[in-house]
């Protein structure tokens, strides 16, 4: 069965990432085409140093979204400085990560909060215009029903798979809890 869209993937560009395996390349995800729409989200801070020009070629020339993961807001304004499709970010519970949200929403991009359940982030601080994401990798590790609930009118979801190797493409958790929760994926693209 073939996903609606994956958004939150790394490839081996999230160098410093050592949960990244050599297998996961540009190519290799373009290939599994386990997604109607798939983007790559490699970690910002990797993408600097002149990785960027290359990052952003391979990814479209494979026909795919160019996002970023940022982590918090000590890279939000320089992620704003770069040609992305998307933002996928990190939002702590602290002000000046939610105020980093309020930085990259001003690009007109979208923004998805990764994995908010496993930051502790408190989503009645976040920007309604923000997308929140219910990912594969995470959602299990915390009491999913009690955080998301509350808040389930208030955004529109995204489901990821946060892939960081070949057999980690895949949602099947975080589309159980969204079931659960009544919550209809949100497509992005």
């Amino acid at each position: 069965m073939m996903l609606n869209q994956d958004l939150h993937i790394h490839t081996t560009y999230s160098t410093g990432d050592s949960a990244i395996v050599p297998e996961q390349t540009v190519a290799l995800v373009a290939s599994v085409k386990h997604a109607g729409i798939i983007g790559i989200s490699d970690h910002f801070e990797y993408l600097l140093g002149g990785f960027f020009d290359g990052y952003a070629r391979e990814v479209r020339g494979a026909g795919l979204k160019v996002g970023t993961e940022v982590d918090g807001h000590e890279w939000a304004k320089e992620a704003t400085k770069y040609d992305f499709d998307y933002y996928i970010v990190h939002c702590r519970d602290r002000d000046a990560d939610y105020r980093c949200l309020e930085t990259l929403l001003t690009t007109g991009m979208p923004v998805i909060v990764a994995h908010p359940n496993a930051f502790d982030t408190d989503l009645k601080r976040v920007p309604s215009e923000c997308l929140i994401e219910i990912n594969n990798r995470y959602v299990w590790r915390t009491d999913w029903k009690k955080y998301y609930t509350p808040h389930k009118d208030r955004f529109k979801f995204v489901i990821g798979s946060d892939a960081h190797q070949p057999n980690w493409l895949g949602q099947s958790m975080a589309q159980y809890a969204a079931v659960q929760l009544g919550i209809e994926e949100h497509l992005v693209f």
